[in-house]
């Protein structure tokens, strides 16, 4: 997960609006492109074509105003595959203006992907081989969604196992790939020779109150994206602004059992992060402060 803003509202001096971009194998998802989203990815290395998927939680500006730009440049870049952007339905009419906002010559092919979320419970909005991404309806001011990208479990081989049963070379490979093989008249299955690997996961909950949908989202992931617009003192202004602080953040991924917590959308008020890698860590000890080109690799799978 590339970080490429990590300010709230407005961008600052040293933080960017809110936008981040996760690679994943093929895929590569732009979350909340913010203004100034294209100047941060070229800073990052990140060419657009690299864009599959766009996911916007809520057209809020700090989380949108930078899409006009970013849809432009993979015209411009000439984007050989078609880029579908997830958002709220409710948001239609936003995501029309931004799509169209000024001239240029339009050859990318996007394939808007308005969502409906009826209940707290996670949506399945595609699957790409193991790979699956999630939404759920998160708290704020405006109709908000969060996401998850989620891949499927999958079994690790155990060489010992291998040997016991006189596995090598390409009838491994024909085992992974069927499931089962037969060696001197025995059937030999794929989960008598590995254990399950749990499935890497990343979570996403931008701007919003803590909330079912967002601890669903978070449950068990590898690697939990929350805002920390706040600090603890300024509690009560969180909950009326629909926000959270870095204790709820931190509460939330201790609660969910997640393997890493990364905080990110901080208000311009604080000129320093020190405060809420202490408020949080006090709590959560894996966490990290995001700022602007933050990378995060994301935590490798369990053995179950």
């Amino acid at each position: 997960m590339v970080f490429l803003g990590t300010s709230s509202q407005v961008p600052t001096r040293t933080r960017n609006h809110n936008a981040m971009f996760l690679f994943w194998d093929e895929l590569g998802i732009l979350f909340d492109p913010g203004e100034g989203t294209q100047r941060q990815m070229t800073l990052a290395g990140i060419s657009a074509r690299r864009i599959t998927h766009i996911a916007i939680t809520h057209f809020h500006g700090d989380h949108c105003l930078g899409l006009p730009g970013v849809i432009q440049r993979l015209s411009l870049d000439n984007a050989p595959h078609a880029v579908e952007v997830f958002f709220p339905s409710s948001g239609q009419v936003f995501f029309d203006r931004l799509r169209n906002a000024s001239i240029f010559h339009d050859a990318a092919t996007i394939v808007p992907r308005p969502i409906k979320t009826n209940s707290a419970n996670p949506i399945n909005l595609f699957k790409q081989g193991p790979v699956s991404l999630f939404a759920a309806p998160l708290e704020h001011s405006a109709d908000c969604i969060g996401y998850r990208l989620q891949e499927d479990d999958g079994r690790t081989l155990i060489p010992e196992l291998l040997s016991e049963r006189g596995l090598a070379g390409p009838i491994v490979g024909q085992l992974n790939r069927d499931g089962e093989v037969e060696v001197a008249g025995e059937k030999i299955k794929l989960e008598d020779v590995s254990v399950v690997r749990k499935g890497q996961s990343v979570a996403l909950t931008m701007d919003t109150r803590p909330c079912n949908g967002a601890s669903l989202l978070a449950h068990e992931a590898s690697l939990l994206v929350s805002e920390s617009t706040y600090l603890k003192s300024e509690e009560v202004e969180a909950h009326d602004h629909f926000h959270m602080t870095a204790e709820q953040a931190a509460k939330m991924a201790l609660e969910g059992k997640v393997e890493q917590l990364a905080l990110t959308h901080f208000s311009p008020r604080y000129t320093s992060t020190q405060e809420f890698i202490q408020e949080a860590g006090s709590i959560f000890p894996n966490v990290c402060i995001a700022d602007d080109l933050t990378r995060v690799k994301i935590a490798r799978s369990k053995l179950v």
